[in-house]
């Protein structure tokens, strides 16, 4: 290739990936090719753009301004593609294909595997792809097709519908707490406490045991909610739990109502683009009404 020659998509695509990964050795991988091939092709790119796409430094590679500017199309060029993609999937007319589906561990072992199989049995030519993600995937790019999240905050790029509100309340063991009718609750800031990790240091119930339990008295951290129920169920402390996990768990009692400042919105949500493909609206119509149907129970109401 000379610099006259029209350069090929694949060269943009390369600059990006070794740009994100900061080196070659981190491309090489994404690309499933080894070092060398990633050293020679960038060097024969450079060397017929007659420029430099990356200075090389100790902490990694950084791209020039011509490099900037190749990476900045590349990514466009991903962002065209995936619209398409989308595009042609929201034009689908039979609910069949894949469907990939991003929720956390805690909703997916306590709520909706059961309401995945069901799924699955309605709606025998869809197949189920759910990751497992804390973090919000990318729905633009079709990391995912649904996301199923806990969250008062629905990214804005994304459309659905709140279909629950989860409840959180104070629980122990009933072994801990024989009588929780007779509970004093300033009393229960004496006694030993099961938290939430530091990374989940932005949900309510974490920063309120922060707020209200001396640091001594929490005996116990855990970076998920399944640990967190883990923990109280063998009797670690005392502590917060969604009420829809809890209830369903003989050994625990509630100490107090649930708490209108621990709760967060269920959202299902999807892309403007992909909201009228027949397998994404069988589906969004299909975990709506399964929700509606345990509503009283993740929003606290049976107990």
């Amino acid at each position: 290739m000379t610099v006259s020659q029209q350069i090929p998509w694949d060269e943009f695509r390369l600059v990006k990936i070794i740009a994100e990964a900061r080196g070659l050795t981190g491309a090489a991988e994404e690309l499933g090719v080894n070092h060398s091939t990633v050293f020679r092709r960038l060097g024969a790119l450079e060397e017929a753009l007659q420029t430099k796409l990356f200075e090389r430094h100790r902490t990694g590679y950084v791209l020039t301004t011509a490099g900037e500017e190749m990476s900045a199309l590349a990514e466009r060029m991903d962002e065209d593609v995936a619209a398409f993609t989308r595009r042609l999937a929201g034009q689908s007319i039979a609910p069949a294909g894949e469907l990939r589906v991003t929720t956390n561990d805690s909703l997916l072992v306590h709520l909706l595997t059961p309401i995945f199989a069901d799924f699955g049995r309605a709606y025998p030519e869809i197949r189920l792809d759910v990751v497992l993600a804390n973090q919000a995937l990318n729905l633009s790019k079709r990391d995912a097709d649904v996301a199923i999240r806990a969250t008062d905050n629905p990214p804005e790029t994304l459309v659905g519908r709140r279909v629950a509100t989860i409840a959180w309340a104070l629980y122990a063991h009933r072994e801990e707490v024989p009588d929780p009718q007779a509970v004093d609750l300033v009393d229960l800031f004496s006694r030993r406490w099961v938290s939430l990790g530091d990374n989940l240091a932005g949900l309510k119930v974490t920063r309120f045991i922060a707020e209200h339990v001396a640091p001594e008295r929490i005996a116990y951290k855990v970076n998920t909610v399944l640990g967190l129920a883990e923990a109280i169920g063998a009797r670690a402390g005392i502590g917060p739990l969604p009420c829809f996990i809890a209830e369903r768990n003989p050994d625990l009692v509630r100490l107090e109502p649930p708490r209108e400042a621990f709760s967060a919105g269920l959202w299902v949500l999807t892309h403007p683009d992909l909201r009228h493909a027949a397998r994404v609206r069988a589906f969004l119509d299909f975990v709506n009404a399964a929700v509606l149907t345990q509503r009283a129970t993740i929003e606290g109401r049976d107990a």
